[in-house]
């Protein structure tokens, strides 16, 4: 039952992964940031636009276009910051008009974040930034927009306990 592994192995890792604000000053070897891009690579999107881009942040200049954008003094040891930037005119729309850019950011970005899990790094979702700030430091066309920085490093504290919701409290069966 090698699946059963493979879920209980994913179970940790979902269960482990946490937001990180404490980081070490150790690089990210080239080798493991390489994996985590693959993942990201790899990641779904409605009808595969994969309407995506993610800026690679590891110089002290462009470290410090982030913190200007979002200065938080955690962020000052982080070794490596992905910026994932959705392209709007090339993710798919629902006949509605509903724009699937930021679902389709959103599930690459957990991806980079497990991925980072599974390497035994730490990651932070970031969403609360000044987005032109931003977009002038990596240098974003008009149609690329920023939606979310991840610091990645190895985490300087220990996973904090969690609270999370039941499965009861968060699951209907048919109807709400």
């Amino acid at each position: 039952m090698t699946y059963m592994n493979n879920l209980e192995e994913f179970t940790r890792l979902c269960a482990s992964r946490f937001s990180c604000r404490s980081y070490t000053s150790d690089p990210v070897p080239e080798a493991v940031l390489q994996s985590i891009l693959q993942c990201v690579r790899l990641a779904p999107s409605a009808c595969n636009r994969q309407p995506w881009q993610f800026v690679i942040i590891d110089t002290p200049q462009m470290r410090s276009a982030i913190l200007e954008a979002y200065p938080r003094q955690w962020l000052e040891n982080v070794p490596l910051f992905i910026v994932a930037c959705g392209v709007h005119s090339q993710a798919w729309h629902r006949p509605d008009g509903k724009d699937h850019t930021d679902v389709d950011v959103a599930i690459a970005v957990e991806h980079i974040c497990l991925a980072a899990g599974a390497a035994g790094l730490g990651t932070c979702w970031i969403c609360n930034f000044d987005r032109a700030v931003l977009a002038r430091a990596i240098n974003a066309p008009d149609d690329i927009e920023p939606i979310a920085i991840i610091p990645i490093g190895y985490p300087a504290m220990a996973e904090p306990e969690k609270t999370r919701k039941s499965i009861s409290e968060i699951t209907r069966c048919g109807k709400f």
